[in-house]
């Protein structure tokens, strides 16, 4: 950016900002520079605004219109596809200050600030009675903005659903700086497009989201667990088929020997080891028909050739089981750098992702793990390498691409939850299709024409 345009973009931030919002100092703007994907290409910004409401945000996005600067939105920085990677003289707006939640137990909605993480929206709910449901595995440093920002799902949304389906209304700051209220709390409202869900999951490309109405339930009953570890992959995922076929679970995940392992050395459960694979599975109905539930689920493991069944209806220990699961990514990290994918798809074809992904490992000498939400076909295959290894970081790559076909092969998706990004957006127009891909750059280019929200991110150069 040439130095006058750089001076001027700075004078006008500081003069339409409260003190203390902008961050211009080198070393400080080096904490906003990446996400959890690490992206080596990430940017140096020219500043940092840390927004403590919509006229923040809105006094930002005016003079970025007015000068032509790129803004990144950003959340916890807790994003996995490199969405929130920073660019060179671009403005990162991060929304981490503003927390405030505001729960209505008349009407069993929530009115949350983006920067709210998951677990605190919960905890207000659940003061009142209530409960939000979507639980990403990073529930307690994620952001609420940030899982709208991608729709994030989570361990229970193979029956409550994703992050979209409690979205009521939104609060957004367009490309322009004009501020906008999409729905609100209103449980039925079908007069004009529905543009709240379009936000949904548009990764910051549209808007800044600086406001959410969210729908919550009644709290969750205290849930039944169990959990059975099987010699062979193929068991373990015929019995999410039959399981899924037989009942519906409020939880059916799946880890493999890696994880396991992984989990094992962090946390030392007394897991089975030499299992090549784990299925925990949850029962949330009235306590005796969740007990008919699990103990069904038992006679299903076993026929499918579990080895061993443990089952709880302890608050504690099922709280205890399922920390497992959540600590399988961090877990398999400790292996090496991460390459994270989140690919779907259709149910029945995910015995057929995971033992296509098992022989990509094979073939390119990597390491991939696979944690999965298996009850609705969404998998995490990890990919660990040694980034200081060349040969090892090449092969990685392509394996990484090649998971990326398959699950496209099978009639699957590139993204469940975590989103395009950066790091997915070379196979987008691929899986869209070249008339999709166009209707979502005709939206983005209506929306943006300046290109100057998280350019890059998504649909990459315009």
């Amino acid at each position: 950016m040439e130095p006058d345009r750089r001076e001027r973009v700075l004078a006008a931030l500081t003069a339409d900002l409260p003190e203390g919002v902008l961050v211009t100092h080198r070393d400080s703007l080096d904490a906003y520079r990446w996400d959890r994907a690490n992206d080596p290409d990430a940017g140096v910004p020219l500043a940092v605004v840390r927004a403590t409401s919509t006229e923040d945000v809105q006094a930002t996005m005016k003079i970025a219109a007015r000068e032509g600067v790129a803004v990144i939105p950003r959340g916890a920085g807790s994003g996995l596809s490199g969405g929130s990677s920073a660019q060179d003289d671009a403005i990162v707006v991060s929304l981490d200050r503003m927390r405030q939640i505001t729960i209505d137990p008349l009407v069993q909605m929530a009115t949350v600030q983006p920067g709210a993480f998951n677990v605190e929206v919960k905890a207000a709910a659940s003061e009142h009675g209530l409960w939000y449901p979507p639980d990403p595995s990073s529930q307690e440093f994620c952001s609420i903005g940030g899982n709208v920002a991608t729709n994030a799902g989570g361990l229970c949304c193979v029956k409550y659903g994703v992050t979209t389906d409690y979205v009521l209304g939104l609060t957004v700051v367009l490309a322009d700086g004009k501020v906008v209220k999409l729905g609100g709390p209103r449980l039925k409202d079908v007069a004009g497009l529905s543009l709240t869900k379009l936000f949904v999951g548009s990764e910051g490309t549209l808007g800044i989201i600086t406001e959410i109405v969210l729908r919550l339930v009644p709290a969750q009953r205290t849930p039944t667990t169990l959990v059975a570890m099987f010699p062979t992959l193929s068991g373990a995922i015929q019995a999410v088929l039959d399981i899924k076929g037989a009942m519906r679970p409020s939880m059916l995940e799946f880890m493999d020997q890696v994880a396991i392992n992984a989990v094992e050395d962090m946390m030392r459960m007394e897991l089975d080891r030499g299992s090549a694979a784990m299925l925990i599975v949850q029962s949330d109905e009235p306590e005796a028909l969740a007990e008919e539930q699990i103990a069904a689920v038992e006679v299903i493991c076993g026929a499918n050739g579990a080895t061993e069944c443990y089952s709880t209806n302890d608050p504690d220990e099922s709280e205890a089981l399922i920390e497992a699961r959540r600590q399988a990514i961090p877990a398999v990290e400790k292996r090496g750098a991460l390459l994270l994918e989140d690919v779907g798809v259709p149910l029945p074809r995910l015995g057929d992702l995971v033992l296509g992904v098992a022989e990509i490992a094979a073939r390119h000498r990597t390491e991939i793990s696979i944690v999965a939400h298996a009850g609705d076909g969404n998998t995490h295959p990890l990919l660990v390498l040694d980034p200081s290894d060349p040969g090892q970081k090449e092969r990685a790559d392509i394996a990484y691409g090649e998971v990326m076909d398959l699950a496209m092969a099978l009639g699957g998706t590139i993204t469940g939850e975590h989103g395009v990004g950066r790091l997915k957006q070379p196979w987008l127009g691929e899986y869209l299709g070249e008339d999709v891909l166009d209707l979502n750059l005709r939206i983005k280019k209506a929306l943006d024409p300046q290109n100057i929200l998280n350019p890059g991110a998504v649909f990459g150069a315009l």
